[in-house]
């Protein structure tokens, strides 16, 4: 296990390199100059040569790659002379909208992120696997047409409408919750929860209805097989048959995508979501660098999805040993 899990570990580091050397080229592919954007509207030739100096830009690609890398190690001062600035490591640039740091904004926006991320994976994880198993159970029955039902549903109505609808009715019209925002945790737990209700709501309602698919189709395959027969035979109770045997079976597909979707909302990948309800995540971060034209941020939100998927899916290859005793590593 240990020997598996560092191998893994080194591929996942391979991969997150080769990301972050695409990111870095395709920087430098842009048809725009870094250094013109970095000087904004009044901009003279010599003032660009200076910025290029400054920023490293006159060197070759691969070096300007290398002092990248090693910034994020052990820092980097990025220009020079009177207007130096000190990036300490983890270093990941510093912003051209702003001269912010980008790791310090990143970092700063996480929180927001995993609390949105973590809440809603929790609920569509939980309600979906559960409604999909109880339609797969009593299929044809009254369940399963209400779960299917309210899957299709979910699946067919968009993030930024059911964004909207959830607004006007639990805060204009009804107002039984305060409009959403994000307040940190450590502050005022009680308006933590009640400022991400509607954000989790909106993102449950289209991904649970994929994990109740998804689990109610793959828990029917499973019913179908041999041992779960053998095990009725047997005269284990229903209970345990579904929860021992058919459960344990279907949850491994269920648990893989499960492990992308949830690195990829820590990524930022909710960017409609936190756009409609205003939550000051990394996702809003990514499209506002993209307004912004702010390389050293987009390039930074890029990386830092890639690895939170690379990282989670290390992760549900090491859970398959505990959900799976036939997973073994070679």
């Amino acid at each position: 296990m240990t020997r598996y899990l560092i191998r893994r570990l080194l591929s996942a580091f391979t991969v997150i390199a080769v990301v972050s050397l695409v990111t870095f080229l395709i920087f430098f592919a842009l048809p725009s100059d870094p250094a013109v954007l970095a000087c904004g509207k009044a901009c003279t030739p010599d003032r660009i040569a200076a910025i290029h100096h400054s920023l490293g830009l006159d060197k070759n690609i691969f070096v300007q790659y290398a002092d990248y890398v090693t910034g994020f190690f052990a820092g980097r001062t990025i220009g020079d002379g009177a207007n130096a600035i000190h990036c300490a490591a983890p270093c990941l640039g510093i912003s051209f909208h702003d001269d912010s740091n980008v790791w310090d904004t990143i970092w700063g926006r996480f929180p927001a992120d995993l609390s949105l991320a973590l809440g809603a994976a929790v609920v569509f994880m939980v309600v979906g696997v559960a409604l999909g198993l109880a339609a797969a159970v009593r299929k044809g029955k009254l369940v399963d047409k209400f779960a299917v039902g309210l899957a299709l549903f979910g699946i067919s109505t968009p993030i930024y409408f059911s964004a909207l609808v959830l607004q006007f009715f639990f805060v204009d019209k009804w107002q039984w919750l305060p409009a959403p925002n994000y307040t940190p945790i450590t502050q005022d737990p009680a308006g933590w929860f009640q400022g991400l209700i509607l954000p989790w709501a909106a993102l449950v309602l289209g991904s649970m209805a994929y994990y109740t698919r998804l689990t109610r189709s793959t828990a029917l395959d499973v019913m179908g097989e041999d041992y779960v027969r053998t095990a009725r035979a047997k005269g284990l109770s229903r209970g345990k048959v579904i929860l021992k045997h058919t459960l344990r079976s279907a949850i491994t597909p269920i648990v893989t995508i499960f492990g992308m979707d949830f690195g990829a909302l820590i990524g930022g990948s909710a960017i409609i979501t936190e756009t409609a309800f205003g939550i000051p995540g990394i996702g809003q971060l990514a499209v506002q660098s993209v307004l912004n034209v702010d390389l050293p941020v987009i390039m930074a939100t890029s990386l830092f999805a890639a690895t939170a998927v690379v990282l989670a899916n290390v992760l549900v290859d090491v859970v398959y040993g505990i959900i799976d005793p036939r997973v073994r590593y070679a």
